[in-house]
């Protein structure tokens, strides 16, 4: 029971601490070699490159809100919300492994976009996307995970219609 406790939390560990490297790193590198503001096509117009600093949330939602009020929404909310997801996947048993993985991503990428507001004081965003009718607005592999992961969580209810795992 013991062994297979740890392997699940070395699990969890391992995939929060791949999505926040992978974010992380793709940041370093994008502060690196693109100017703000730069655009550099990857795939034709569907897909480039152009680095902005966003102070808010997402599409820098609360960037003009006043510091005492973007410090509790955009640093200590996310960072309680962020901890206690972890502690529920870590500790909760019965979980549905999908589920489990969509919370790996959340987390990590949350903890991803968070670690920039505490050391950057903004999040690098760089990615955009224009395929046809859909348009994007500028994002990071963070924000990549936590959709992915919230895609993956949705799915795992789906699947797994047990509502037990809610509580």
């Amino acid at each position: 029971m013991k062994i297979t406790r740890l392997l699940k939390r070395t699990f969890i560990l391992f995939l929060v601490f791949c999505n926040f490297s992978c974010d992380q790193i793709s940041k370093s590198i994008v502060r690196k070699e693109v100017e703000h503001y730069e655009v550099i096509s990857l795939f034709g117009s569907y897909l480039s490159l152009t680095k902005v600093e966003n102070t808010g949330a997402f599409l820098s939602a609360g960037s003009s809100l006043p510091y005492f009020t973007r410090l509790v929404l955009l640093f200590v909310v996310p960072a309680l919300f962020l901890m206690y997801g972890l502690y529920q996947i870590m500790v909760k048993k019965g979980i549905p492994s999908l589920i489990i993985t969509g919370w790996c991503f959340v987390i990590g990428g949350g903890i991803g976009n968070l670690y920039d507001r505490i050391v950057h004081g903004s999040v690098t965003d760089f990615l955009h996307l224009n395929v046809g009718i859909i348009q994007t607005g500028i994002f990071n592999f963070a924000d990549i995970s936590i959709m992915a992961g919230m895609l993956m969580i949705l799915s795992g209810f789906f699947f797994h219609p047990d509502r037990r795992i809610i509580q």
